[in-house]
């Protein structure tokens, strides 16, 4: 049922049109961004003046330690050069030597230190040449002095000369070591205004973050008590749209209720009125019967034939019943469409009458699928029958097979329904066709659009019960006045060899051996009495019990028992539980269940359990006998 959308008008929420209130949350993030910006810029700036002023402190430190060095190197070559003019002795010469070795190294670091300030270049040139003077002035010395000139050597120290360079040098180093300290000075200063300005930033920095936080935070408490009270408004928006849908519900649950009693009544009705008129067949048949024995007449055959075509109608209709459910119980295998349909073609000419032309046109190709061979049978022979009742007058009847993509399209249009690759069986009839109103409830049990006698309306729910619980899809397409397709769509099965369903020729019942002893275990007396009586009239050795208890003293007791008959639901113990407690003492021992109704006990998700022989409730004479010569035969292959 569809539901209206109108619901309740929120209430309006006063505040800013949200243009304004966009521009003032974007605002914060703004005035953060540039914050940051300048405070990365700012501190990248601060650190470069920082490490060039720690640089040229650095050379400062350098130059005053590469003059006091190169100052230090001419004291020692001026010391050696004495000590040897004195003594004559060479091992003075050594420190003269690595003097004047070192020289051009204190020199060059002299330079290096100062080559970037051009007030003192003119001064480091004037070191330079004075220092090499003093070195040349030494060298003279200890010349003349190796050459044997002694007079000449010492006339040339009390020159002057060499004292005036020695005290040039001294005084260029002083000078030196008085500019280096004035710029060390400079530049320290310049270092701790650098300091000062970035403890400025920061301290500008850290109030903005303060003053941007605080708005940061006024404006969250003023955009929260906004939300709150959108909040408010739109729960209690919900809250009356909940009361409103609650009620609404409510009253689909009121209909949905009226709808599901009324498809109750109408089954529980058409069920009543079907029952009624088969048992009104059984009781009359039965009581004209009695009355006829009581004479003394002997033909009464016709009696007993219509009793149980009446009790054959109920038991099909019941089938019916659980198939529209899809609680009965399937044996599922695979099968050829194919084989299928051409081995029903005579039977479904038989049915369809000679005014009825039908033909087959069946795929190359065809896959496989997995179903239960003659429930699909008897779904085709419905869908047959259902064609010729919208045929009176004749016409033409196709069962066309094909292998079929259900895709995801159509999977979406039809719920429940898998996409993926299925085989497809089509019937189509030429009949008077269904208008769209007939379709939808074409699957309903007990809707039937026959006069009154004609059907009873389960055909299509059979089909459709069996066809979900085989986990397929079918779909009817029909054109009043054009005829009507129906197409069963099964799972395409990979894997498997398709078998035939077998076709019994029909013949004489067959009977036991009084050395086959046979144990039925009945709960109910009327069910297990019937069942014990047919089969002694079918020759067999019976004993029988009413529960599962009784059942394993007999089974301890009669060694010679050849096959367990057993009802599988019961009170004391279910017969799938007795019959495990059996095969733990006689495991080869066959069991046959049988049931009119079982949800998970030997069935499960409506399909037999591969080891499982079962015969369904109600049964007939026939079917008892067959298929009880059917386990014991096969018993007997296995044992060799």
């Amino acid at each position: 049922m569809a539901r209206s959308t109108d619901a309740p008008s929120a209430p309006a929420v006063s505040g800013p049109p949200p243009a304004a209130l966009d521009l003032r949350s974007l605002a914060p993030l703004v005035v953060g961004f540039l914050l940051l910006l300048a405070v990365v810029v700012g501190g990248a700036a601060v650190l470069t003046m920082q490490r060039v002023s720690a640089a040229e402190t650095l050379r400062s430190f350098d130059l005053r330690n590469a003059t006091a060095t190169l100052f230090s190197t001419l004291q020692d070559a001026e010391t050696g050069q004495r000590g040897y003019l004195l003594t004559g002795d060479d091992a003075y010469l050594n420190p003269y030597g690595e003097a004047a070795a070192r020289l051009e190294s204190s020199l060059a670091r002299v330079e290096a230190a100062m080559a970037t300030d051009p007030r003192v270049t003119g001064l480091v040139a004037e070191l330079r040449a004075a220092a090499t003077g003093k070195i040349a002035e030494l060298g003279r010395t200890v010349a003349l002095r190796q050459a044997g000139q002694e007079a000449a050597s010492r006339d040339l120290i009390r020159s002057g000369h060499g004292k005036a360079l020695m005290d040039r040098v001294r005084d260029l180093v002083d000078r030196l070591q008085t500019e280096t300290a004035r710029l060390l000075e400079i530049r320290l200063q310049r270092a701790a205004g650098t300091a000062r300005l970035l403890q400025i930033m920061i301290a500008v920095a850290v109030l903005l973050a303060l003053g941007l936080a605080a708005y940061a935070i006024i404006d969250a408490r003023n955009r929260t008590g906004r939300l709150l009270a959108a909040h408010a408004a739109l729960t209690a928006s919900h809250d009356a749209l909940t009361a409103t849908i609650a009620s609404r519900d409510a009253l689909e649950e009121q209909l949905r209720q009226s709808q599901k009693m009324e498809a109750i009544g109408q089954l529980t009705g058409g069920l009543a009125h079907d029952f009624n008129n088969m048992l009104a067949i059984i009781l009359g048949n039965l009581n004209l019967l009695k009355r006829r024995l009581e004479r003394g007449e002997t033909r009464v055959g016709h009696y007993i034939e219509h009793a149980l075509t009446g009790a054959e109608r109920a038991a099909t209709l019941t089938h019916r019943l659980l198939a529209f459910a899809r609680k009965q119980p399937l044996t599922p295998e695979a099968v050829d469409g194919n084989r299928l349909v051409s081995g029903m073609s005579e039977l479904l000419r038989r049915t369809l009458g000679e005014t009825v032309q039908m033909e087959t046109v069946l795929a190359g190709g065809l896959w496989p699928t997995r179903a239960d061979a003659n429930q699909l049978e008897s779904g085709l022979l419905n869908l047959a029958v259902n064609a010729r009742d919208a045929m009176p007058n004749g016409g033409r009847l196709t069962i066309e097979t094909s292998n079929a993509h259900l895709d995801d399209a159509y999977a979406a249009a039809h719920l429940g329904v898998p996409p993926g690759q299925y085989v497809m069986i089509a019937v189509t009839d030429t009949g008077s066709g269904m208008a769209p109103s007939v379709v939808e409830r074409a699957f309903d049990p007990f809707f039937t659009t026959k006069r009154v006698g004609q059907g009873t309306g389960l055909g299509l729910s059979q089909v459709y019960g069996f066809v979900k619980q085989s986990d397929g899809h079918v779909k009817i397409y029909s054109e009043p006045g054009h005829g009507t397709t129906v197409k069963i769509y099964l799972p395409r099965l990979v894997g498997e060899k398709p078998v035939l369903p077998e076709r019994r020729i029909p013949r004489d019942i067959p009977e036991g051996d009084p050395r086959e002893v046979i144990l039925v275990v009945e709960d109910e007396d009327d069910v297990r009495r019937m069942a014990v009586e047919a089969l002694r009239d079918l020759r067999y050795t019976v004993i029988h019990a009413n529960g599962a208890t009784q059942a394993l003293r007999l089974l301890e007791q009669h060694g010679d028992i050849a096959l367990l008959f057993t009802d599988v639901v019961m009170p004391e113990m279910s017969g799938k539980a007795l019959a495990d407690a059996v095969r733990r003492s006689r495991p080869g021992l066959p069991v046959l269940y049988t049931t009119g109704y079982t949800r998970n006990a030997i069935v499960h998700n409506g399909v037999v359990d591969a080891d499982v022989q079962l015969l369904g409730k109600p049964y007939t004479l026939e079917q008892l006998a067959w298929k009880i010569r059917a386990v014991l035969s096969a018993d007997k292959h296995e044992r060799g």
